[in-house]
């Protein structure tokens, strides 16, 4: 299983960016995905995910309103629409695919099985 991040890029402040996550092989139709970021120096943080039916999302604090994370099961893709970028926002943001098994997705990254190699996100003032 092989996750292909796009999307990323430089931006100011106020600005939009798409990011996109293409999966390669079987193991996402069933299985909760995700969005995490990590800032230099800093934790890995969560973002945004989504069950795999694509009908519960849960967000970080910090994202209010400002994210909107889909997929699409027939293309392998999971998504995050991100509006109204703050300089805090820069990070690199990851996708992943979790281990399966479960209705509704988890926060937390020891509970994903499969990463993508990141796509930096940055935001100016």
């Amino acid at each position: 299983v092989q996750l292909q991040a796009s999307g990323g890029g430089s931006v100011q402040a106020g600005g939009s960016l798409t990011l996109s996550c293409e999966v390669s092989g079987s193991a996402f139709g069933n299985r909760a995905a995700g969005w995490f970021r990590q800032a230099p120096g800093k934790d890995r943080e969560f973002v945004a995910v989504i069950s795999w039916t694509g009908d519960v999302a849960y967000y970080g604090d910090f994202v209010k309103g400002r994210f909107l994370i889909f997929r699409d099961n027939a293309k392998n893709t999971v998504s995050l629409r991100m509006n109204g970028l703050k300089p805090e926002d820069s990070a690199v943001y990851l996708c992943a695919v979790g281990f399966g098994g479960s209705r509704y997705p988890s926060t937390k990254d020891r509970m994903y099985e499969y990463w993508g190699q990141g796509t930096q996100v940055t935001v100016s003032s």
